[in-house]
């Protein structure tokens, strides 16, 4: 095997402009947008000019993931699987997003950071493997459909496509992300008793009752979750996002309604935020009872909505071992760890048996107007994957 001494620059800027151009807008975040069925076929011809065995799947109607596969040279070597989202969430606000310009280091435009980057560095990295002869393993490089919304790509993408390790591309600044957080959406639900707003005898205000957990909410936010910090996440969070209660300006309100987002830790899961929330209930009921008024258990509601479990890799996996031994040849120094706020598809991989990292380049600007990323982190990515394929298991 002859050694692969450099990444094609040029390939990889040119696929990364190649891949911002492409509008692939998640629909169910932004209603008529076009979706991953052009970037799916437009990935998989390149990979397939690379020499990659290319398979797409169908998730839904239009909508697709695309899998190149690098055959190993090794018989029975572990396989390695590379991850990336092809959606981008809209482009409101922003300036000729699809029109991919370069500045310095940096190439702006919508998904150049989140992250059409990592799926051009990958790109780099099977084409020099295959230019030297390829890896141990199998290489599977995975351009997954609406990670965005639901992540029915990589819940797909897992029925069909497996492999011993994973790396989800997500931009990491070079970090090696071992761990992210979870999330778990709320609904609090305060009872009132409706009345004319001039009978305060018998009108029971739903909102202020809302107000009174408000403040819970917010002690307990500061005083108890900010105690509990984990060494590459900070803290767990929590805040209230939508609020809605009344009927009119002369009635009492007989209802108001909380929807909240809990930011979680690796250890922590629905139930046990759903005990949290029902015992800062139990709080406000309680101070409701020392202010003399009886209250009921059946005046309030909790309901869970939707959550997404935090993930965190163990660091004696041999891929993570073997992406920090990469990240030393290429970088010539020591990696940092690091933990990612945002809930990502790796939680997908590990629930389906592959140990997984989240690792790419630098930029910043993920969902906002202005989105960039380095170039220079994008090709050294490149190189790192190489030096990781080629080395993770031997």
């Amino acid at each position: 095997m002859k050694a692969v001494s450099q990444v094609d620059e040029g390939l990889v800027e040119q696929t990364l402009r190649d891949l911002i151009a492409i509008d692939s807008r998640n629909p169910d975040l932004v209603p008529g947008a076009r979706g991953e069925a052009e970037i799916a076929r437009f990935l998989g011809e390149r990979l397939k000019d690379l020499g990659l065995e290319v398979h797409l799947q169908e998730v839904k109607p239009g909508r697709f993931n695309v899998v190149g596969i690098l055959p190993g040279y090794r018989r029975g070597a572990p396989r390695l699987m590379w991850n990336g989202h092809l959606d981008t969430v809209g482009t409101e606000g922003m300036t000729d997003p699809f029109h991919p310009r370069r500045e310095g280091d940096y190439i702006y435009g919508r998904g150049a950071y989140d992250m059409k980057a990592g799926l051009a560095a990958a790109v780099g990295a099977v084409a020099g493997l295959a230019k030297a002869g390829g890896a141990p393993g199998d290489i599977l490089l995975a351009g997954v459909c609406d990670e965005e919304y639901a992540s029915l790509g990589t819940t797909t993408l897992v029925r069909e496509f497996r492999a011993e390790a994973a790396l989800v591309l997500e931009p990491s600044g070079l970090g090696i992300c071992t761990c992210h957080k979870g999330f778990v959406w709320a609904e609090v639900t305060s009872r009132g008793r409706a009345a004319h707003g001039s009978n305060y005898r018998d009108g029971v205000d739903a909102i202020v009752r809302m107000g009174r957990f408000l403040t819970v909410l917010d002690e307990f936010g500061r005083r108890e979750l900010s105690s509990r910090p984990h060494p590459l996440l900070g803290c767990p969070s929590v805040h209230a996002s939508l609020i809605e209660g009344g009927r009119e300006l002369s009635t009492y309100p007989d209802r108001c309604v909380l929807q909240l987002e809990r930011r979680t830790l690796p250890g922590e899961t629905e139930a046990t935020v759903g005990a949290e929330l029902r015992d800062l209930v139990a709080r406000v009921r309680h101070q409701e009872t020392a202010l003399g008024r009886e209250t009921g258990a059946d005046e309030w509601d909790v309901k869970m909505l939707l959550s997404r479990p935090p993930y965190e890799v163990d660091v004696a996996e041999p891929v993570v071992r073997g992406l920090v031994e990469a990240y030393r040849r290429v970088m010539g120094k020591e990696p940092v760890y690091t933990g990612s706020y945002p809930w990502t598809d790796a939680v997908l991989l590990g629930q389906a048996g592959m140990p997984t990292l989240i690792f790419g380049p630098g930029g910043d600007g993920a969902h906002a107007c202005v989105e960039r990323v380095s170039l220079g982190e994008t090709v050294l990515a490149a190189r790192i994957l190489v030096e990781l394929a080629r080395n993770w298991v031997s």
